[in-house]
């Protein structure tokens, strides 16, 4: 683009911001470099701009460059992701470090988070739930990139903040309501390698309401078998009160509820090693606190294990807490629809188990739904508005749904939400897990959707019944010219599960299928996902 001549005088506006001995000599400046022989004839505007330091009176300020950010990618290990934003500014690496799920657990979305770090509004690093502990530690390193100047300077004064929006009770983490716990039952057949429950809540009282494809947070309570153990490694009755962060609690209380006992933090790692004499243990914390795996068993090592590992570390209570992360509301899929379950919500939630050495290890929220609530027990919850992945507005649109095992649970909520408003689109479903007899969650009720016509088209796959493994990819690599019929005609496509390995196979299985029938190259069917995704035709909700 040829840049345009600037007309002058005056060279630098009366309200640009310089005092009037600095416009005077600025002034000056100009007038010399426009009488320079064989040197620069006229100032361009861009020019000026870019002396000046800022847009000229009358001009726009400079759009912020659209990066189209293509480590937006749940998919994505996050070195690939922070590769793909290498020499962006600091923010829009940020926003790579993030998990990319854009799951609101942090209170926020991907993109506004890393913006909020990077403008100081939000000092906490440790938010990004899905992300851990790597998401953590590349942002600390980014922020002293901040802190050291990498970054643009800050204006000296920050202007006022705006005052701050109210939030409907119910609607954030921030502002979570009360409400009764109803029941659970199981999905899951006996046998079966995954402890599956239906749980329901009761909405009626708080009145809170949802859409299809929204998620449900709740604020869950660590195991009390967990809090005493940490307590009694401590040597500190859990009945003692601690005085941290401004307020005075029992321990019980703080490690309950406050506090994360799952993956230890790098930030305890750093605190023990304040307080063991030993140089080898010194030395081995020091490389934990940086990510490194001197021993083999940093995935292994939650906060239990970590003090539990390192016995002549006793740290002081209140610096423990200090050191471990703020305990984080979880979030679920909505498994029901207010049109066909009014006054309550639904929930399908695989409870997680695990063994190491001579303990077992429980998923927060899923064992405590499963093992710590009985029916009529207050619940701190809130939901959490969807973002891109919703029903299409016209019930004539046909869907096609991917949620193997509890990735079912969105596509629940679509289809009994479609039976109750009598959409007329056709609804394909493909849904999978490892055995028939024991993994088929809601086969009664996927049979009555089917015979009400609110569902059409049912593929499955068992990943363990046969002499080879078949996954919903599969289903749809077998029924693909029929799925790209569907595409053409303007059918959505869903899917909802995991993000780094059935979530990205079945993209890349969608792109064969394009390609295959659609008679395009492969990075024709690259494109032509890309714009069902564009265009909102191609949602997940991954984790």
């Amino acid at each position: 683009m040829t840049a345009q001549t600037l007309v002058l005088p005056p060279l630098v506006p009366e309200n640009a911001p310089f005092s009037t001995e600095q416009r005077a000599w600025l002034n000056g400046f100009f007038a010399g470099l426009l009488s320079m022989d064989g040197g620069m004839q006229a100032l361009s505007r861009d020019a000026a701009t870019a002396l000046l330091g800022s847009p000229l009176p009358g001009e726009a300020a400079p759009a912020e460059e659209d990066d189209g950010a293509p480590w937006h990618d749940a998919s994505l290990p996050i070195d690939e992701r922070m590769e793909l934003a290498a020499g962006r500014p600091v923010k829009r690496r940020m926003f790579a470090a993030m998990a990319q799920q854009d799951c609101g657990q942090c209170g926020y979305l991907c993109e506004s988070y890393s913006a909020a770090i990077a403008t100081g509004e939000e000092k906490k690093l440790n938010l990004c739930v899905p992300g851990g502990k790597e998401t953590t530690r590349m942002l600390k390193k980014l922020y002293e990139e901040l802190d050291g100047g990498a970054a643009p300077a800050k204006p000296a004064a920050a202007p006022a903040p705006a005052t701050p929006v109210a939030v409907e009770p119910g609607r954030s983490r921030e502002t979570p309501v009360e409400a009764a716990f109803l029941s659970k039952h199981a999905v899951s057949g006996e046998g079966s390698d995954k402890e599956t429950n239906h749980v329901e809540i009761d909405l009626s009282g708080c009145g809170l309401t949802y859409e299809p494809g929204d998620s449900f947070g709740l604020f869950a309570t660590n195991a009390p078998e967990l809090c005493a153990a940490v307590a009694a490694r401590l040597g500190v009755a859990e009945d003692v009160a601690v005085s941290h962060d401004g307020h005075t609690l029992p321990l019980k209380t703080w490690l309950s509820e406050r506090v994360a006992l799952g993956a230890a933090p790098d930030a305890l790692f750093e605190l023990l090693a304040a307080h063991v004499e030993s140089s080898d243990d010194k030395q081995t914390l020091a490389k934990l606190a940086e990510g490194e795996d001197p021993d083999g068993d940093l995935a292994t090592l939650d906060v239990l294990a970590a003090l539990e590992k390192f016995p002549a570390a006793t740290p002081p209570v209140a610096e423990l807490l200090g050191a471990l992360d703020p305990l984080q509301p979880r979030l679920y899929s909505i498994s029901s629809a207010l049109s066909a379950d009014p006054g309550k919500v639904s929930l399908t939630v695989a409870a997680v188990r695990y063994r190491i050495g001579d303990r077992t290890r429980l998923g927060l929220a899923s064992t405590y739904l499963s093992d710590r609530v009985a029916p009529g027990d207050r619940l701190k919850v809130y939901v959490q508005k969807a973002h891109g992945f919703a029903l299409p507005k016209d019930g004539a649109v046909p869907i096609v749904m991917v949620g193997p095992g509890t990735g079912i649970a969105p596509f629940r909520s679509f289809l009994r939400e479609r039976k109750a408003t009598h959409a007329a689109g056709g609804a394909w479903l493909f849904y999978g897990h490892q055995h028939e007899a024991t993994d088929y969650y809601y086969r009664d009720e996927i049979a009555d959707l089917q015979a009400a016509g609110a569902l059409t088209r049912l593929s499955l796959a068992w990943s363990r019944d046969g002499a080879e493994k078949v996954y919903v990819q599969d289903r749809m690599r077998e029924s693909g010219a029929e799925l790209w019929s569907w595409l053409e005609k303007g059918a959505h496509f869903y899917v909802c599960g995991d993000a780094k390995r059935m979530a990205a196979d079945v993209e890349k299985a969608l792109v064969e299928v394009v390609a295959a029938h659609g008679a395009k190259t492969a990075d024709e069917a690259k494109a032509f996902v890309a714009g069902l995704k564009k265009a909102g035709r191609y949602q997940a909700d991954v984790y």
